[in-house]
């Protein structure tokens, strides 16, 4: 039978992952303190309730509260939470590395549009009131068209690739 506390955490930490996978990380940071209240903090399942903590901390831009729980989850009992927590730091701890402006792609805040441009730019990329550039026709007088005798060579070389196979046969 499940516990009143086993119930809650399960909810409480289910309802964090979704949090956190929907981009909800302030609430997610919320979820899994609570989840993390309710269940053995050196446990399996309490080290992986500190993981995700970690990194809604992180993603939610509390990056101190994740080193210092990283920290933690350093010396955790059970190996693999405690391997996690060490690899989880060293890549917090690295120095971020400065990027030149011209490697970044600037995204549009698209919140400020107006409705009826939202609509308007909805679609192929192609405004409705502009005409899609048509090809320009080739001129077949600028084209040479004189036989070059291609199509007799090739027939030529692939029938002599034919007797060849016959003749080891």
């Amino acid at each position: 039978m499940v516990s009143e506390n086993q119930e809650k955490f399960r909810s409480k930490y289910q309802a964090g992952k979704k949090a956190f996978e929907g981009g909800k990380y302030r609430l997610s940071v919320e979820l899994f303190q609570e989840a993390s209240k309710l269940i053995t903090p050196g446990s399996r399942l309490g080290g992986e309730t500190s993981m995700w903590l970690v990194m809604a901390y992180q993603a939610a831009g509390l990056d101190s509260e994740a080193i210092a729980l990283c920290t933690e989850l350093a010396t955790h009992p059970h190996p693999e939470i405690r391997q996690q927590g060490k690899d989880f730091l060293y890549i917090m701890k690295a120095p971020q590395l400065k990027r030149p402006r011209e490697w970044m792609s600037e995204i549009p805040d698209l919140a400020t549009l107006s409705e009826s441009e939202v609509k308007f730019r909805r679609g192929s990329g192609v405004n409705k009131g502009e005409k899609s550039k048509e090809e320009e026709p080739i001129d077949l007088s600028q084209v040479n068209t004189k036989d070059n005798q291609f199509i007799w060579v090739a027939m030529l070389a692939i029938l002599l690739t034919l007797a060849g196979l016959f003749w080891f046969i």
